[in-house]
């Protein structure tokens, strides 16, 4: 019965590729977050090309 509840309360690990999954210090880890960027990564480029475009549309 101990040996059940031991093995409850450890949780389980995972050594993967030399590194034990999830790491003990996970609980005293600081988070970490990166908040979505645009879906679109060049859009100073697109806004560039696209004056340009407009630009030399209306030199013609």
């Amino acid at each position: 019965m101990s040996l059940c509840a031991a093995m409850g309360l450890t949780g389980c690990q995972v050594d993967l590729g030399g590194q034990t999954l999830p790491s003990p210090y996970y609980q005293q880890d600081d988070i970490q977050y990166f908040p979505p960027g645009p879906e679109f990564m060049l859009t100073k480029e697109a806004a560039v090309q696209k004056e340009f475009s407009e630009d030399q549309a209306a030199r013609q």
